[in-house]
Formats: structure tokens, sequence, C-alpha cells
């Protein structure tokens, strides 16, 4: 098991809006771009590192994983659920995220530019 526990949440976000995630409204398939699957690659690899041994990316691109509770008692399942592409009026292609302020590992404020 790899210890990616360095990684603040802020390293991962500024990471992941990198990812070209743009989505195409004229397509027929699920996902609308093969692209949008990268994402979903580039999270279940780190459920993997973490030692999330079931994390998995399906055809539709969506990702699961099952991680166990740290208590005994008896508690209920959380679903964590959110779409991971971008609108297709904006490319997230070279994208580049510019950080304003980081507060207690939040982020308070970042814009993007796109490098051409």
């Amino acid at each position: 098991m790899m210890d990616n526990y360095h990684y603040t949440v802020s390293d991962r976000f500024l990471r992941y809006v990198k990812i070209d995630t743009q989505s195409d409204p004229t397509s027929k398939t699920i996902p609308s771009t093969e692209k949008q699957k990268n994402l979903g690659r580039v999270l279940v690899q780190e459920l993997h590192d973490i030692g999330v041994k079931d994390a998995e990316l399906d055809e539709f691109g969506y990702v699961y994983a099952t991680i166990p509770a740290t208590t005994n008692k008896k508690v209920p399942v959380i679903c964590f659920c959110s779409h991971m592409d971008t609108s297709p009026d904006c490319s997230g292609k070279n994208v580049s995220p510019i950080v304003h302020k980081i507060t207690r590992g939040k982020i308070l404020f970042y814009q993007t530019i796109l490098l051409k």
C-alpha cells in the first residue's frame, strides 16, 4: 500500500481540476466523452493506493468503492455521489488553477486559466 496520506485535500482538488472532463451534448454515449473517465481512473488509483481493495470504474464512468466503518456501532452506509464532467461550453483542456489563498487547508478562492 502506497502512502498517499501526505497529500492534502487541497492538493488533490488542484490536481483534479486540471483533468479535461468536458462533456459533449451531441453524444449518444454514457459518458458523453471517453476522456471523462480519466478523472475516474485517477480516483480509483488513489483509492487503491490508500488500501481500498474493491475500487473500480465501470463502463459508464462511475466509480464504486467500499470503505468499512471504523466503529463497531450499527451505522448507516454513506454514499458519495457526484458528477465528474465539465460543461461543454468551456474546454477543460490545459487548465491551470491559480490559488489566491489557502487557510487551514481550505481553498478560499481559486480561478483557472487556460494555457495555450
